[in-house]
Protein backbone atom coordinates (compact mmCIF):
# COMPACT_ATOMS: atom_id res chain seq x y z
CA UNK A 1 0.00 0.00 0.00
CA UNK A 2 1.27 3.21 -1.07
CA UNK A 3 1.63 6.26 1.99
CA UNK A 4 -1.93 7.35 2.45
CA UNK A 5 -3.08 11.10 2.93
CA UNK A 6 -3.20 11.95 6.68
CA UNK A 7 -4.57 15.43 7.83
CA UNK A 8 -1.93 17.42 9.93
CA UNK A 9 -4.25 17.69 12.81
CA UNK A 10 -4.63 13.95 12.26
CA UNK A 11 -0.97 13.20 12.59
CA UNK A 12 -0.13 15.62 15.06
CA UNK A 13 -2.82 13.80 16.71
CA UNK A 14 -1.54 9.90 15.93
CA UNK A 15 2.30 11.77 16.64
CA UNK A 16 1.24 12.33 20.39
CA UNK A 17 0.00 8.79 20.82
CA UNK A 18 3.20 7.08 18.95
CA UNK A 19 5.21 9.37 21.67
CA UNK A 20 2.38 8.46 24.60
CA UNK A 21 1.48 5.03 23.70
CA UNK A 22 -1.77 3.79 25.29
CA UNK A 23 -0.98 0.77 27.92
CA UNK A 24 -2.63 -2.49 26.15
CA UNK A 25 -5.84 -3.37 27.11
CA UNK A 26 -6.18 -6.32 29.91
CA UNK A 27 -8.74 -7.73 32.30
CA UNK A 28 -6.76 -5.73 35.22
CA UNK A 29 -7.31 -3.01 33.46
CA UNK A 30 -10.91 -2.52 32.65
CA UNK A 31 -10.86 -3.48 36.76
CA UNK A 32 -9.52 -0.74 37.08
CA UNK A 33 -10.57 1.71 34.25
CA UNK A 34 -14.58 0.54 36.21
CA UNK A 35 -12.90 2.43 39.31
CA UNK A 36 -12.84 5.58 37.50
CA UNK A 37 -14.98 8.81 37.70
CA UNK A 38 -17.20 8.05 35.09
CA UNK A 39 -16.48 11.29 32.73
CA UNK A 40 -12.71 10.32 33.61
CA UNK A 41 -12.68 9.15 29.57
CA UNK A 42 -14.18 12.39 28.00
CA UNK A 43 -11.14 14.70 27.68
CA UNK A 44 -10.85 14.02 24.24
CA UNK A 45 -13.91 15.14 22.53
CA UNK A 46 -15.27 19.14 23.11
CA UNK A 47 -17.82 19.65 25.84
CA UNK A 48 -21.54 19.28 26.16
CA UNK A 49 -22.56 22.90 25.62
CA UNK A 50 -25.60 24.33 25.61
CA UNK A 51 -29.11 22.60 25.71
CA UNK A 52 -32.50 22.71 26.37
CA UNK A 53 -33.10 19.77 28.86
CA UNK A 54 -30.41 17.23 30.05
CA UNK A 55 -32.44 14.40 31.66
CA UNK A 56 -31.37 11.12 33.36
CA UNK A 57 -33.70 7.82 33.33
CA UNK A 58 -33.56 4.55 34.52
CA UNK A 59 -35.04 1.05 32.94
CA UNK A 60 -35.66 -2.08 33.58
CA UNK A 61 -33.21 -4.11 31.63
CA UNK A 62 -32.58 -7.87 31.05
CA UNK A 63 -29.65 -8.05 33.45
CA UNK A 64 -30.68 -5.34 35.41
CA UNK A 65 -31.10 -1.32 35.16
CA UNK A 66 -29.75 0.45 32.14
CA UNK A 67 -29.09 3.95 32.93
CA UNK A 68 -30.51 6.12 29.62
CA UNK A 69 -29.98 9.74 29.12
CA UNK A 70 -32.16 12.75 27.11
CA UNK A 71 -29.89 15.38 25.61
CA UNK A 72 -32.33 17.96 23.69
CA UNK A 73 -31.92 21.35 22.36
CA UNK A 74 -35.51 22.04 23.19
CA UNK A 75 -36.77 22.05 26.80
CA UNK A 76 -40.09 21.78 25.14
CA UNK A 77 -41.31 20.27 22.07
CA UNK A 78 -43.90 18.53 19.68
CA UNK A 79 -44.49 14.77 18.81
CA UNK A 80 -41.36 13.66 16.65
CA UNK A 81 -38.65 11.04 15.89
CA UNK A 82 -36.28 9.91 18.77
CA UNK A 83 -32.75 9.06 18.26
CA UNK A 84 -31.51 5.96 20.18
CA UNK A 85 -27.77 6.49 20.96
CA UNK A 86 -24.97 3.96 21.42
CA UNK A 87 -21.95 4.65 22.09
CA UNK A 88 -18.91 3.48 21.23
CA UNK A 89 -15.58 1.72 23.19
CA UNK A 90 -14.94 -1.68 21.58
CA UNK A 91 -18.01 -3.47 23.54
CA UNK A 92 -15.85 -3.10 26.38
CA UNK A 93 -15.37 0.55 27.34
CA UNK A 94 -16.98 4.16 26.69
CA UNK A 95 -20.69 5.45 28.02
CA UNK A 96 -22.76 7.67 28.31
CA UNK A 97 -20.59 10.52 30.03
CA UNK A 98 -17.72 9.27 27.11
CA UNK A 99 -19.87 10.40 24.89
CA UNK A 100 -22.00 12.55 26.13
CA UNK A 101 -20.18 15.49 23.84
CA UNK A 102 -20.95 13.76 20.39
CA UNK A 103 -24.61 12.63 21.94
CA UNK A 104 -25.50 16.23 22.69
CA UNK A 105 -24.22 17.99 19.36
CA UNK A 106 -26.05 15.28 17.40
CA UNK A 107 -29.38 16.34 19.18
CA UNK A 108 -28.85 20.08 18.71
CA UNK A 109 -27.68 19.65 14.33
CA UNK A 110 -30.22 16.84 14.36
CA UNK A 111 -33.00 19.08 16.33
CA UNK A 112 -34.33 16.09 18.11
CA UNK A 113 -33.83 14.47 21.38
CA UNK A 114 -31.19 11.99 21.76
CA UNK A 115 -31.30 9.21 24.24
CA UNK A 116 -27.80 7.66 25.31
CA UNK A 117 -28.07 4.30 26.39
CA UNK A 118 -25.32 2.47 29.09
CA UNK A 119 -25.88 -0.98 27.84
CA UNK A 120 -23.97 -3.82 29.55
CA UNK A 121 -19.83 -3.87 28.56
CA UNK A 122 -17.73 -7.23 28.19
CA UNK A 123 -15.72 -8.66 30.07
CA UNK A 124 -17.94 -8.52 32.61
CA UNK A 125 -21.15 -9.18 30.06
CA UNK A 126 -20.40 -11.29 27.23
CA UNK A 127 -21.92 -11.16 23.47
CA UNK A 128 -25.00 -10.79 23.11
CA UNK A 129 -25.35 -8.58 26.66
CA UNK A 130 -25.04 -5.56 24.34
CA UNK A 131 -27.30 -6.45 21.47
CA UNK A 132 -29.83 -7.36 24.15
CA UNK A 133 -29.88 -4.06 26.05
CA UNK A 134 -29.82 -1.80 23.30
CA UNK A 135 -32.84 -3.59 21.55
CA UNK A 136 -34.56 -3.71 25.49
CA UNK A 137 -33.91 0.31 25.51
CA UNK A 138 -35.09 0.87 21.81
CA UNK A 139 -38.41 -1.10 22.89
CA UNK A 140 -38.50 0.36 26.08
CA UNK A 141 -38.19 4.04 24.67
CA UNK A 142 -40.87 3.47 21.99
CA UNK A 143 -43.19 2.54 25.09
CA UNK A 144 -42.08 5.45 27.41
CA UNK A 145 -41.51 8.95 25.65
CA UNK A 146 -43.50 9.93 28.98
CA UNK A 147 -40.68 9.40 31.22
CA UNK A 148 -38.88 11.97 29.63
CA UNK A 149 -42.01 14.70 29.46
CA UNK A 150 -42.42 13.93 25.28
CA UNK A 151 -44.27 12.01 22.75
CA UNK A 152 -42.41 10.29 20.50
CA UNK A 153 -43.51 9.41 17.29
CA UNK A 154 -40.57 7.26 15.20
CA UNK A 155 -37.14 5.52 16.48
CA UNK A 156 -33.70 6.65 14.37
CA UNK A 157 -30.57 4.59 15.77
CA UNK A 158 -27.45 5.64 15.42
CA UNK A 159 -24.04 5.04 17.01
CA UNK A 160 -20.57 5.04 16.95
CA UNK A 161 -18.37 1.95 16.70
CA UNK A 162 -19.24 -0.87 18.70
CA UNK A 163 -21.88 1.85 18.65
CA UNK A 164 -22.50 1.66 15.09
CA UNK A 165 -22.73 -2.56 15.42
CA UNK A 166 -25.67 -2.20 17.82
CA UNK A 167 -27.40 0.35 15.57
CA UNK A 168 -27.34 -2.09 12.70
CA UNK A 169 -28.16 -4.97 15.04
CA UNK A 170 -30.81 -3.43 16.36
CA UNK A 171 -32.44 -2.41 12.99
CA UNK A 172 -32.25 -5.52 12.37
CA UNK A 173 -34.54 -7.09 15.53
CA UNK A 174 -36.49 -4.41 14.99
CA UNK A 175 -37.06 -4.85 11.76
CA UNK A 176 -38.15 -8.70 12.47
CA UNK A 177 -40.26 -7.94 15.35
CA UNK A 178 -41.53 -4.30 15.28
CA UNK A 179 -40.98 -2.07 18.03
CA UNK A 180 -44.76 0.49 19.11
CA UNK A 181 -42.95 3.25 17.03
CA UNK A 182 -41.70 3.14 13.77
CA UNK A 183 -38.02 3.22 12.39
CA UNK A 184 -37.45 6.03 10.51
CA UNK A 185 -33.70 5.77 9.61
CA UNK A 186 -30.38 4.29 10.96
CA UNK A 187 -26.98 6.78 11.17
CA UNK A 188 -23.77 4.48 11.37
CA UNK A 189 -20.67 6.02 12.40
CA UNK A 190 -17.44 3.72 11.22
CA UNK A 191 -19.64 0.52 12.65
CA UNK A 192 -18.22 -2.53 13.18
CA UNK A 193 -20.36 -4.40 10.65
CA UNK A 194 -18.70 -7.73 9.58
CA UNK A 195 -16.54 -10.38 11.69
CA UNK A 196 -17.17 -12.95 9.71
CA UNK A 197 -14.01 -12.45 7.49
CA UNK A 198 -11.23 -9.99 7.56
CA UNK A 199 -11.13 -6.91 5.27
CA UNK A 200 -7.98 -5.05 3.69
CA UNK A 201 -8.17 -1.93 5.95
CA UNK A 202 -7.98 -4.22 9.07
CA UNK A 203 -4.76 -5.19 7.61
CA UNK A 204 -3.82 -1.24 6.40
CA UNK A 205 -4.10 -0.03 9.11
CA UNK A 206 -3.73 -2.52 12.40
CA UNK A 207 -0.91 -0.21 13.83
CA UNK A 208 -0.28 3.29 13.91
CA UNK A 209 -3.61 4.91 12.88
CA UNK A 210 -5.33 4.94 16.41
CA UNK A 211 -7.41 1.49 16.57
CA UNK A 212 -4.33 -0.68 17.61
CA UNK A 213 -4.43 -4.31 16.54
CA UNK A 214 -3.50 -5.99 20.20
CA UNK A 215 -6.57 -3.74 21.86
CA UNK A 216 -9.11 -5.14 19.24
CA UNK A 217 -7.63 -8.75 19.87
CA UNK A 218 -8.62 -7.70 23.46
CA UNK A 219 -12.36 -6.54 22.47
CA UNK A 220 -13.02 -9.96 20.72
CA UNK A 221 -11.11 -12.09 23.55
CA UNK A 222 -13.38 -9.94 25.97
CA UNK A 223 -16.41 -9.70 24.31
CA UNK A 224 -16.23 -13.08 22.65
CA UNK A 225 -19.16 -12.73 19.83
CA UNK A 226 -20.31 -15.15 17.43
CA UNK A 227 -18.81 -13.54 13.95
CA UNK A 228 -21.16 -15.26 11.92
CA UNK A 229 -24.38 -14.69 13.89
CA UNK A 230 -26.21 -11.82 12.86
CA UNK A 231 -26.60 -10.18 16.09
CA UNK A 232 -22.77 -9.35 15.83
CA UNK A 233 -21.97 -9.85 11.61
CA UNK A 234 -25.41 -7.86 10.87
CA UNK A 235 -24.30 -7.74 7.51
CA UNK A 236 -25.42 -11.25 7.52
CA UNK A 237 -28.79 -10.68 8.04
CA UNK A 238 -31.22 -10.10 4.98
CA UNK A 239 -31.74 -6.20 4.68
CA UNK A 240 -34.45 -6.12 2.36
CA UNK A 241 -36.73 -3.59 3.99
CA UNK A 242 -34.62 -1.93 6.15
CA UNK A 243 -34.95 1.94 6.70
CA UNK A 244 -33.02 4.95 5.16
CA UNK A 245 -29.26 4.21 6.23
CA UNK A 246 -26.42 6.73 6.46
CA UNK A 247 -22.91 4.96 6.58
CA UNK A 248 -20.11 7.30 7.75
CA UNK A 249 -16.39 5.89 7.56
CA UNK A 250 -12.82 6.84 8.09
CA UNK A 251 -10.26 6.21 5.39
CA UNK A 252 -7.27 5.83 7.11
CA UNK A 253 -9.77 2.94 9.99
CA UNK A 254 -9.49 -0.67 10.06
CA UNK A 255 -12.94 -0.88 9.88
CA UNK A 256 -13.24 1.17 6.94
CA UNK A 257 -14.17 -1.87 4.84
CA UNK A 258 -16.80 -3.33 6.25
CA UNK A 259 -18.10 -0.12 6.33
CA UNK A 260 -17.82 0.23 3.14
CA UNK A 261 -19.20 -3.65 1.97
CA UNK A 262 -22.26 -3.00 4.64
CA UNK A 263 -23.29 -0.32 2.53
CA UNK A 264 -22.90 -1.73 -0.81
CA UNK A 265 -25.09 -4.87 0.59
CA UNK A 266 -27.67 -2.71 1.67
CA UNK A 267 -27.91 -0.58 -1.33
CA UNK A 268 -28.07 -3.96 -3.36
CA UNK A 269 -31.09 -5.09 -0.62
CA UNK A 270 -32.74 -1.98 -2.12
CA UNK A 271 -32.10 0.19 0.91
CA UNK A 272 -32.34 4.04 0.97
CA UNK A 273 -28.35 4.05 1.55
CA UNK A 274 -26.37 7.23 2.02
CA UNK A 275 -22.63 6.43 2.16
CA UNK A 276 -19.60 9.29 3.01
CA UNK A 277 -16.37 8.35 3.86
CA UNK A 278 -13.62 10.87 5.05
CA UNK A 279 -10.30 11.51 4.05
CA UNK A 280 -7.45 11.74 6.03
CA UNK A 281 -9.19 10.79 9.16
CA UNK A 282 -9.02 7.93 11.44
CA UNK A 283 -11.29 5.34 13.83
CA UNK A 284 -12.80 7.61 16.73
CA UNK A 285 -12.80 11.31 15.00
CA UNK A 286 -16.26 12.18 16.31
CA UNK A 287 -15.28 11.81 19.83
CA UNK A 288 -11.52 13.64 18.98
CA UNK A 289 -13.08 17.03 18.30
CA UNK A 290 -10.72 18.63 20.59
CA UNK A 291 -7.52 17.16 19.41
CA UNK A 292 -8.19 16.59 16.24
CA UNK A 293 -10.33 19.88 15.21
CA UNK A 294 -11.01 19.29 11.62
CA UNK A 295 -13.25 16.78 12.91
CA UNK A 296 -15.62 18.74 14.19
CA UNK A 297 -16.47 19.92 10.32
CA UNK A 298 -16.51 15.76 9.46
CA UNK A 299 -19.05 15.57 11.96
CA UNK A 300 -21.49 18.91 10.74
CA UNK A 301 -21.40 17.20 7.39
CA UNK A 302 -22.40 13.56 8.24
CA UNK A 303 -25.48 15.19 10.60
CA UNK A 304 -26.40 17.65 8.02
CA UNK A 305 -26.52 14.90 5.60
CA UNK A 306 -28.62 12.77 8.67
CA UNK A 307 -30.77 15.32 9.03
CA UNK A 308 -31.79 15.71 5.52
CA UNK A 309 -32.51 11.98 5.63
CA UNK A 310 -34.58 12.18 8.42
CA UNK A 311 -36.75 15.35 6.61
CA UNK A 312 -37.41 13.19 3.70
CA UNK A 313 -38.32 10.26 5.60
CA UNK A 314 -41.21 11.74 7.71
CA UNK A 315 -41.85 13.11 4.24
CA UNK A 316 -42.51 10.33 2.61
Amino acid sequence: MSEPFVRPDVRKFLDGMAANPRPVFNDAMMVMIRQMPSDAMAGLDLPVGELGEIRDVTMAGPGGDIALRLYDPRADRAPGPVVVFYHGGGFVVGSIDTHAGLAAEMARQLDLPVISVEYRLAPEHKWPSAPDDGEAAARWIAENGAAFGREFTHLVLAGDSAGGNLTLVVANDLHARPAALPLLALLAIYPKADSSKRYGSMVDFADGYGLESANMAYYDQAYAPDGQHVRHSPILADLVGLPPTLVVTAALDPLRDEGRAYAAAAALAGVDVTYREYRGTIHGFSSYRRLIPSAQADMLSYLALARAMIAEALAG
